[in-house]
């Protein structure tokens, strides 16, 4: 409770200036050691990361770039461009390329047979199929070109800054790289964006045409660790990578790990630092879902001040060892010029623990509706942030 009323007297108390709010924030120096070559490990409902090494150089992903490949089938499903009963045919590229001839990973679907997006999903999810990637490629865009296309595009859109995809699989491909970072924002996007269908990635099992069953490749599936997702991946040139996300009580993080050289280090690794994660970090409730936060300046609007609220509970990872008290601001672009919609989000609450380097940005969102003034009064605001810089 000390952790909330500190917190909330900084937030109150804090003046309000014209500040760029940054996108993300590192974790403080840790003495944790990884044989991983790119990691990074996040607490994805505060979206901050806790540890992270060499996790913006771009790697090829091999076939954790999947994750991409449903992120634009899960989108096609929300829109209701697509059902999961749609079913797509089996083209001789997808065969050759990425079926039973190939002699990658497969569901070995027949040549030119007809098979479902449920069917398909599961065959990337839990046998990491690339003739189910390329399948849904051709289906959804007529061609795997133009579907990596939309991949990379779509990448952008959703803040995967540096990512580049050539095809639909992951299969070695000059310009088909991803950063650690990257691999997290998309996980994170995912879990948050399209919850009704990140079960696919925590099935155990898939049975196929009654003649195969498939077991999860993600091991970590099947421990005891809390993991429920999402991608495994191999490629020589790339080496043993994982994208994995666990939940505990309340709290998920998201790791990334890549560049190892065996699949028992691959296991092993993301399970050391999954477990640190847990242990070292703690989450803290500073305000209740709903719970005002503070008041955001507003020019030329019929209000002078705009309630701030989270969204949901507003809580912040620190590490569990915290003792101190922690400082917390309001940072954004003030004043917030209107009209404003409730919902739009405006500022963000700086929480830094002063006994650490942890530093927490947390969204924060109008919580009502500001209309646009008349002439007159946009002047009057004109003039107080002229004569008062708006400290009022």
């Amino acid at each position: 409770m000390w952790i909330k009323i500190a917190a909330a007297a900084a937030v109150l108390a804090c003046g309000v200036g014209a500040v760029a709010a940054a996108s993300r924030t590192a974790a403080p120096p840790s003495a944790f050691e990884t044989k991983a070559k790119h990691a990074i490990l996040m607490d994805a409902g505060a979206n901050l990361v806790l540890f992270e090494k060499d996790a913006d150089t771009l790697a090829p992903p091999a076939s954790m770039s999947k994750l991409m490949t449903l992120a634009i089938v899960f989108r096609e499903l929300k829109a209701g461009r697509l059902k999961l009963e749609d079913e797509f045919k089996v083209s001789e590229h997808a065969w050759r390329t990425g079926g039973a001839p190939a002699g990658g990973s497969a569901m070995f679907a027949p040549l030119n047979s007809m098979v479902s997006v449920n069917d398909l999903i599961q065959g990337i999810t839990v046998q990491s199929g690339n003739d189910a990637a390329i399948i849904l490629a051709e289906g959804i865009a007529g061609s795997e070109e133009a579907f990596a296309k939309q991949m990379t595009e779509y990448g952008r859109t959703i803040g995967l800054e540096k990512s580049t995809f050539v095809n639909a699989t992951g299969l070695p491909a000059e310009g088909h790289l991803m950063t650690a970072r990257d691999l997290a924002t998309l996980a994170h996007y995912i879990i948050y964006t399209y919850p009704e269908y990140y079960p696919f990635f925590g099935l155990k099992e898939f049975k196929y045409r009654n003649k195969f069953v498939f077991r999860n490749r993600n091991p970590l599936i099947f421990t005891d660790i809390g993991v429920d997702g999402l991608k495994t991946g191999y490629i020589k040139e790339a080496g043993y990578g994982l994208v994995a996300s666990a939940k505990r009580g309340d709290q998920r993080l998201i790791l990334v790990v890549s560049g190892l050289e065996t699949v028992k280090d691959r296991e092993a690794e993301a399970a050391k630092l999954l477990e640190w994660g847990f242990k070292s970090f703690k989450s803290f409730r500073l305000f209740d879902e709903g719970e005002k936060v503070s008041d955001a300046l507003v020019w030329g609007g019929t209000k002078h001040y705009v309630p701030l609220v989270g969204d949901g509970n507003v809580n912040i990872i620190l590490p569990a060892t915290a003792t101190g008290k922690v400082n917390a601001s309001i940072v954004y672009e003030g004043p917030i010029k209107a009209p404003i919609s409730k919902g739009d989000q405006v500022a963000i609450l700086r929480v830094t623990s002063t006994d650490s380097q942890a530093t927490n940005d947390i969204p924060l969102y109008a919580a009502d509706n500001i209309g646009r003034s008349n002439f007159a009064m946009r002047g009057l605001d004109s003039l107080l942030v002229l004569a008062f810089g708006w400290l009022l």
